[in-house]
């Protein structure tokens, strides 16, 4: 979103016209464009509708005049676009060097960009406690029965091109439509905002997490410059992420498949390229066909040393029993698996929210994978859940 001044509007609107009309003594109606009807439905001469047009100039330039010597405060500065900033042109210089940009042709595109403020407030955590983190609050966002009817159509829409993902890549179809699901529920919420303007927000204005979002700027360059696009013709996410599947440029270069086979990959248009490049993405980062994602647990004494350890997991299920943690009993086969997956390596993920009863969940490594998209326990939770969700719909229609 650019913050700029606009100019005056070169027509003026109806309401002002016919308003100013009314003050030079004359009565003309909204309509006059040309030979119009006066008030008795007889057409206004032509010379009558130019000198009232004449009037109402010289009436809104008094107008102007007598605002301008009001006391009012003064209009906002102008944010400069990022061309003049230091630290972009220090960026350009590291981007000619480095990759033999034109530095003119760079600094034009940063002159056509400006801070975004709406990027900022929507990157920054939540300013109150108890608004950060909330599993029920989360949960509910994406586990509900308009994401899984469009689940459902999703799938039924492109079952070939998800069987043939699953095919390629071992990634079942449920867990691809509902990492798109979460991401964008099917395509609806793309973003539109300026992927240009909005990574360059986050790497000059965003201490926190400048150095990643300066990567990816720099990797939106090279991926306009690869596919003979100009880096302003992307739009996104307030954080850059791009099309059905939101993927940051640099996982778009390096993870994104043309899965419909015509020569480019295209995210935002084509559901084809999507669903094979979420599939790419979960292969790529050790999916393992057949294997288990999350399973529901009890603990008995005192989790924080497991959770400290993080979700990436590292010790198998049975330790994790000697240690309080075992799968929760109301599975009706849950000794058979605790038994089965015994040697299986996982992590004790905690989902908490406020003013309900923590859940606890063991991870294994499809787990950890889904957070390879996005570092959230509660993103991968969700994604998992409304995977479990459709699978278990579309089944019931089935029988």
């Amino acid at each position: 979103m650019k913050t700029r001044n606009n100019p005056p509007c070169r027509f003026l609107p109806a309401a002002l016209f016919t308003t100013l009309l009314s003050s030079a003594g004359l009565w003309l109606p909204s309509t006059a464009l040309g030979q119009v009807p006066n008030a008795s439905g007889k057409t206004v001469p032509k010379t009558v509708k130019k000198h009232a047009t004449k009037v109402a100039a010289n009436t809104l330039r008094a107008h102007r005049v007598k605002t301008a010597n009001r006391t009012t405060p003064a209009p906002t500065p102008q944010t400069p676009p990022f061309s003049e900033m230091p630290a972009v042109g220090e960026f350009i210089q590291e981007m000619q060097e480095r990759h033999g940009f034109d530095a003119n042709e760079l600094m034009q595109y940063f002159s056509t960009v400006y801070s975004n403020a709406v990027v900022l407030k929507a990157i920054r955590p939540a300013a109150v406690p108890e608004q950060q983190r909330s599993w029920q609050r989360y949960r509910a966002r994406f586990l509900n029965e308009r994401r899984i009817a469009g689940g459902l159509d999703f799938w039924r829409m492109h079952e070939a091109t998800l069987a043939r993902a699953e095919a390629v890549y071992g990634v079942p179809p449920e867990i691809i439509v509902a990492i798109i699901g979460v991401e964008t529920e099917y395509g609806r919420n793309m973003g539109n905002f300026s992927v240009l303007e909005a990574l360059s927000t986050l790497a000059f204005e965003y201490p926190p997490r400048a150095p990643f979002f300066r990567s990816e700027l720099e990797a939106l360059l090279l991926m306009a410059r690869e596919n003979g696009a100009l880096p302003t013709d992307y739009r996104g996410s307030y954080a850059g992420a791009i099309g059905i599947p939101q993927f940051m440029p640099g996982s778009l270069r390096r993870f994104a498949v043309d899965f419909d086979g015509d020569g480019r990959i295209e995210l935002r248009h084509s559901t084809a390229d999507a669903i094979g490049s979420v599939a790419s993405y979960l292969n790529r980062h050790g999916w393992q066909s057949n294997a288990p994602v999350a399973l529901p647990a009890r603990v008995d004494g005192d989790p924080a040393p497991l959770i400290a350890a993080g979700i990436k997991p590292a010790q198998a299920l049975g330790e994790l029993a000697r240690q309080g943690v075992t799968l929760l009993e109301t599975d009706p086969h849950a000794a058979e698996k605790q038994a089965d997956l015994a040697e299986w390596p996982v992590a004790l993920i905690d989902l908490v929210a406020p003013d309900w009863p923590t859940e606890y969940w063991v991870g294994f490594d499809n787990f950890y994978v889904i957070t390879r998209y996005n570092r959230s326990s509660f993103y991968a939770m969700s994604v998992f859940q409304l995977a479990e969700a459709l699978r278990q719909s579309r089944d019931a229609v089935r029988e």
